[in-house]
């Protein structure tokens, strides 16, 4: 087990979640606990409920980025409320990067903010959603545009359940991997880059997912309510979400994020801040773990338009997170429109020569 502490709750990341977190519901002394989960992982919900004991519901709902709307966050209060969920139970919720964003949501506004543990059981909600008390859902005109910033009590992260993830659901997680090591620097890149040559069952994934961590608490606990710095983990989300959004979710969070990775290097390549060949070494390490570098659909003007409302935007003006090389990351940067629209285009296309030419 390794347990972080940079942030005001603890992070652990452990194959014993079931005894680890009914050990920490003991030791906090809740007179409660309601368990939260997605209906994908109810079995293994159900296993730490029963560690957890004092005859601990499960409640379960049927998740998805399709479903992370306001009307299922309705259907959880609604369920607390059934359940007579007072503001000294602990919700416990349990699942992927949805689960814990939506979860995380429904505890900050049931009764004004109730207690909360994550239990992340996918790579993306380990690495990235489950840590730095970001908590919201989607809306209609943008990726989660309705949230609040609340602080989990815990974050357990579920090595063991890894082992049930297929490879395609285990890589939903790496492109934010990466995305850390960039921020990082050359040290942590290049352990990616020797990692990516073995099978993903290889990977001695309690350090990677530890090691990815510290990247992001320690930007985290600079900027807790993202005012500043901590924009610089948004890197490739720009692009990624709106990417999510202009396909209706059809390309998932994951393959979004690599794709905005390739595009945010793009970016930074035309406007004159990173090398030809760090880029290269991103787009190779991409590629390497398997992840989608191309847009699958042609819609240039839908993307812009999922762009105009990302919360990064200032005065109507789009802002983007870019590299200046692998370990320097340059936050509120503003490009031209016709720049974004070349990039747009060009991650249409497979990388090649082409890549290079501004």
């Amino acid at each position: 087990m390794t347990r972080l502490d940079d942030l005001p709750y603890p992070i652990l990341v452990t194959p014993e979640v079931p005894t680890e977190a009914a050990n920490f519901v003991r030791e906090s002394g809740y007179a409660r606990s309601i368990v939260l989960c997605d209906a994908k992982v109810a079995p293994r919900a159900r296993a730490i409920a029963r560690a957890i004991g004092k005859q601990t519901s499960v409640l379960s709902f049927s998740l998805g980025e399709r479903r992370k709307t306001l009307r299922t966050v309705e259907r959880v209060l609604e369920a607390l409320a059934e359940q007579k969920v007072e503001r000294t139970t602990l919700l416990v919720g349990v699942g992927g990067g949805v689960a814990t964003d939506l979860f995380g949501f429904a505890g900050a506004t049931y009764m004004r903010g109730v207690p909360f543990v994550a239990i992340a059981t996918s790579l993306v909600a380990m690495v990235d959603a489950a840590i730095g008390g970001k908590t919201g859902v989607d809306l209609r005109a943008g990726k989660n545009l309705a949230g609040a910033f609340k602080d989990p009590v815990a974050v357990f992260c579920d090595v063991a359940a890894l082992a049930t993830l297929p490879p395609r659901a285990m890589r939903e997680g790496l492109a934010e991997v990466v995305k850390h090591g960039i921020i990082e620097g050359d040290e942590t890149f290049a352990e990616l880059e020797e990692l990516a040559a073995q099978p993903l069952q290889k990977w001695p994934w309690e350090k990677v997912i530890a090691d990815s961590l510290r990247v992001k608490a320690m930007v985290v606990a600079d900027d807790r309510l993202e005012r500043g710095a901590r924009e610089v983990l948004n890197l490739g989300h720009t692009f990624g979400h709106a990417i999510e959004r202009a396909s209706g979710y059809r390309v998932s969070h994951g393959s979004a994020v690599a794709i905005g990775l390739r595009a945010a290097g793009l970016l930074a390549l035309r406007t004159g801040r990173f090398s030809e060949s760090e880029h290269l070494r991103v787009l190779s390490l991409l590629a390497l773990l398997r992840l989608p570098l191309i847009v699958p659909f042609d819609r240039v003007d839908a993307v812009l338009r999922a762009m105009s409302v990302d919360k990064k935007a200032r005065d109507g003006k789009l802002r983007f997170v870019m590299p200046r090389k692998i370990g320097d990351v340059e936050y509120g940067v503003t490009a031209p429109l016709p720049s974004v629209r070349a990039v747009l285009k060009r991650i249409r296309e497979t990388p090649g020569a082409a890549e290079f030419r501004r």
